[in-house]
C-alpha cells in the first residue's frame, strides 16, 4: 500500500469555522509574500488543482483569540514563485492582513461522492488500528492530533506497566510507511528511543526493588 502522508478530520485540535459535513485539511499559510496580501502556502493535498481554484472557500483553523476565528477565506488565485505556491485571498489586501493569518490551517468541505486523494486517511479510519513494528504489535492508535506543523498519531502502547502512557508518532511516510485498512494495521519505523523509553522505564520499575536494611550486601 502507498505510504501515508496526511490525515483528514472534522474535529481538529484548534477551532475551525463551523461548516456542516466532513472537513479535509488541505494547506497551511506560512509566510507573507510581498506587500499586497499574498501568502505562501504549504500544501497538504496531492491534488492542488482541485482544491486551490479561484472561488474556493476555506474554513480556518486558528486560535480563539485570532481576529480570523470563526471566519472563512475565499481564494482569488494561486501563483507559483520558484516552485512555491502563493495564495491571494479576498479581503487580504496588504502585508499586515497577511501576517495576521500566518500558521492558519485551511480546510475544505468534503463532498461524499468525490474521488478520494491518494495517501489521505480520515481520523476514524486510523483510530483503533493495531500499530506494528517489524511485524509485531506494539500498540493501538488512540487518536489523531492536528498541529500546525504536522499530524500526530497518539499510540497507546501494549504494556500494562505503562498504563495511560502514550507515544506521539509523527504521521509522515518516513515513520509511518504503510497503512492497511483492510487488515486493520499500521506499520511504523520509529527512530531509536521513541518506544524504547517506555520499555526501559517499565523494566526499571520491575527490577529496582528496594533492599531492606537487614539484607544489605556485605562490602
Amino acid at each position: 500500500m502507498a505510504a501515508v502522508c496526511v490525515s483528514t478530520s472534522s474535529t481538529p485540535t484548534t477551532d475551525v469555522a463551523e461548516t456542516p459535513g466532513t472537513q479535509l485539511r488541505v494547506g497551511r499559510l506560512t509566510k507573507a509574500h510581498g506587500l499586497k496580501g499574498a501568502i505562501k502556502l504549504e500544501l497538504y493535498t496531492d491534488d492542488p488543482e482541485r482544491r486551490f481554484v479561484p472561488g474556493a472557500v476555506f474554513s480556518l483553523q486558528v486560535p480563539k483569540d485570532s481576529p480570523w476565528h470563526g471566519k472563512h477565506l475565499t481564494l482569488r488565485e494561486v501563483r507559483w514563485f520558484n516552485g512555491q505556491p502563493v495564495g491571494f485571498f479576498e479581503g487580504v489586501d496588504d502585508r499586515t492582513a497577511a501576517e495576521s493569518l500566518l500558521k492558519a490551517i485551511l480546510w475544505v468541505e468534503h463532498v461524499d461522492d468525490e474521488a478520494p486523494e491518494d495517501d489521505a486517511w480520515y481520523d476514524h479510519q486510523l483510530i483503533g488500528l493495531a500499530v506494528l513494528r517489524e511485524g509485531v504489535r506494539i500498540g493501538e492508535v488512540a487518536r489523531v492530533e492536528h498541529l500546525p506543523a504536522q499530524d500526530l498519531l497518539i499510540v497507546r502502547v501494549d504494556d500494562e506497566n505503562a498504563a495511560d502512557r502514550d507515544v506521539m508518532v509523527p504521521l509522515v511516510s518516513a515513520i509511518v510507511p504503510e497503512v492497511d485498512l483492510e487488515a486493520g494495521t499500521l506499520t511504523v519505523t520509529p527512530p531509536a528511543g521513541l518506544f524504547e523509553e517506555l520499555a526501559e522505564s517499565s523494566t526499571t520499575d520491575d527490577t529496582a526493588a528496594p533492599v531492606a536494611d537487614g539484607d544489605a550486601p556485605a562490602e
